[in-house]
């Protein structure tokens, strides 16, 4: 008990946050890698302890007395008996069961609890795994069932750790260039090389399958390519789009020494095969066939069994066209839902997931758990940044007001109809266009994105600045991501499809007109837009326009929690405020 602490710890799970405390920074730090940021109003903050949280933290050697000993360091009171029990019960359960292989090739499940692990194989949701009991201790599994068996078991509240190793894929000689073909000096960073170590674990089965949660901006590619050094073997690479999966090649030649007639793409546009490929997810959930019966619903669809979906899946059979050693999960928490039962396929297949949060809108964190892997590796993005790896960020949210007759408009339209006239509120342009006289240094460059076409389109026909949106042909697209990048084009105006693996490193500045509801990934991979390193040395701003006294507001609170959970502070700047879009960055920064 600290009488100084900054956390309230409550029974329910919850910790209160006072963020006014001296020692707020210091608590919020202790905590983050076992709690999750439910609230973040101005001075209490909330966060919560789930069994997810606990064991994601367990998988990274995180123990029940390390987390009982930060929470009492930082509460102000007593902790509750009834937490202090939960932390050490659920914390307690990762490694209580362990997945192995018997030198038969038996998937194998034991324990060292007996009276545990026969209670646990006979719910109904493990025993049909079950093929026979070789003593209290030891089950023989049904092998083709892994990844079934970890779900269900996780789904028990009893997470299984997987050891049963990984078949050896396919040997594929790769190293890590010291000079990237660009001309440039290229080492890995001490957390890069530490991340892409634990993940691999010498080639043990402790390694092999996990995830790796860092910000955009922190060379998560690079991550990748590191562990493909390690593993040596043919390499499978799922992404969000097009984009994505031509970055990942351009940076695989770059900075490895495979050359592109060994690195192929999979996608809408090209179907190639080779030794490393990267395939996006969409082509993975392409149908072979539209469904004749329109009437049929998601929840019909989650009903087919695994062998339907692979029948349905067109491209399901690129999983088997190589023997893959090593699949990358590219913004694994964007992953598709008929990709995960894929994944459960491929349980002997080493996995590695990259992201910036764990966080997902379909709440699946426990499919990510199960069938991809724990989380194995995170640093805070304010200490990346104090390392100077990514750029000081500030986050701003300007609140705008609607026009008598837009709130009219707004009073009478049903929920959905409130959303989209708060988001296209036209008063935005208004603030986008002092934005860009504010930034509009030789230096700056400024990306506006947003989630509603229409707006869009007519932003860039009002500031003369293009647009790139899913229509647009990805050679377009990569001659304005080229122009952007190369100083020839300032601004840049992006649909949805800018929120996921484009490489701008030197755009500084990210206006946000409009977003997806209250999501915190898209904050996430919006605001990692802006991070990387500057030539310059410079900073990076973010700016949200909401709708003041909406839905959007609303929805703005939930994105922030991101945000804020990394350590941000997030300003807000209200109409009187506005005159201090005229003055200079330096002036801005030291206004605030």
């Amino acid at each position: 008990m600290n009488p100084n602490g900054a956390i309230i710890v409550q029974s329910n799970l919850e910790i209160m946050v006072e963020v006014d405390s001296p020692s707020y920074e210091a608590a919020r730090d202790a905590i983050a890698p076992f709690t999750e940021l439910v609230k973040s109003p101005e001075h209490l903050h909330t966060y919560k302890i789930s069994h997810l949280s606990l064991w994601n933290a367990a998988a990274t050697g995180l123990r029940a007395p390390d987390v009982l000993e930060r929470l009492e360091s930082q509460s102000r009171y007593p902790i509750p008996q009834s937490v202090i029990t939960e932390i050490e019960d659920y914390m307690a359960r990762y490694g209580l069961l362990r997945l192995k292989m018997d030198d038969c090739g038996n998937l194998i499940m034991e324990s060292d609890d007996k009276i545990m692990f026969v209670e646990i194989c006979k719910l109904p949701e493990v025993a049909e795994y079950v093929k026979e009991f070789i003593d209290d201790t030891h089950a023989i599994m049904d092998g083709e069932r892994r990844g079934h068996i970890k779900m269900a078991l996780t789904n028990a509240g009893f997470p299984v750790e997987d050891l049963a190793g990984y078949t050896v894929g396919d040997p594929l000689p790769i190293h890590l260039r010291k000079t990237t073909l660009g001309g440039k000096e290229f080492n890995l960073r001490d957390y890069q090389k530490e991340a892409a170590q634990i993940f691999y674990a010498s080639g043990s089965e402790k390694g092999g399958s996990g995830v790796i949660v860092l910000p955009c901006g922190s060379g998560k590619t690079v991550i990748g390519l590191a562990t493909m050094a390690l593993v040596q073997t043919k390499t499978l690479i799922l992404t969000p789009n097009i984009s994505a999966s031509r970055q990942w090649i351009r940076e695989i030649c770059d900075k490895t020494d495979l050359t592109i007639d060994m690195v192929k793409e999979y996608s809408g546009e090209v179907k190639e095969i080779g030794p490393v490929t990267v395939a996006t997810y969409q082509i993975l959930t392409q149908r072979k066939r539209v469904k004749k019966d329109e009437n049929a619903n998601a929840t019909e669809e989650l009903e087919m069994s695994d062998e339907e979906v692979k029948k349905e899946l067109a491209n399901f059979p690129l999983f088997s066209q190589q023997k893959w050693g090593l699949m990358i999960y590219d913004e694994v928490h964007l992953l598709p839902a008929p990709v995960f039962r894929l994944s459960t396929e491929m349980q002997a297949t080493r996995r590695l997931g990259l992201t910036a949060t764990l966080v997902r809108e379909d709440h699946k964190e426990t499919e990510v758990f199960s069938l991809i892997g724990p989380k194995k590796y995170d640093i805070p993005w304010r200490i990346l940044e104090a390392q100077g790896w990514i750029a000081t960020a500030d986050c701003n949210e300007i609140r705008i007001p609607m026009e008598a007759e837009l709130k009219m408009k707004y009073a009478l339209a049903p929920i959905r109809e409130k959303i989209t006239l708060a988001s296209t509120n036209p008063e935005k342009t208004d603030i986008v266009e002092r934005l860009l006289k504010h930034f509009n240094k030789p230096d700056d460059r400024v990306l506006i994105i947003g989630q509603y076409i229409d707006q869009l389109e007519a932003l860039s026909e009002d500031l003369q600045i293009p647009l790139i949106t899913g229509k647009t042909p990805n050679k377009e697209r990569e001659r304005l991501y080229a122009a952007f990048r190369d100083g020839s084009q300032k601004n840049l105006m992006v649909s949805k499809v800018g929120n996921f693996a484009i490489d701008l490193p030197d755009a500084n500045v990210l206006i946000q007109v409009s977003g997806t509801f209250g999501s915190r990934q898209e904050e996430a991979q919006r605001l990692g837009r802006v991070l990387r390193p500057k030539s310059d040395g410079g900073a990076a701003h973010f700016y949200s326009i909401v709708t003041q006294d909406s839905k959007e507001q609303e929805f703005a609170m939930n994105r922030q929690l991101f945000l804020t959970e990394q350590g941000y502070a997030y300003k807000i700047i209200k109409r009187g405020d506005w005159d201090i879009l005229a003055r200079t960055p330096e002036e801005l920064a030291a206004r605030q």
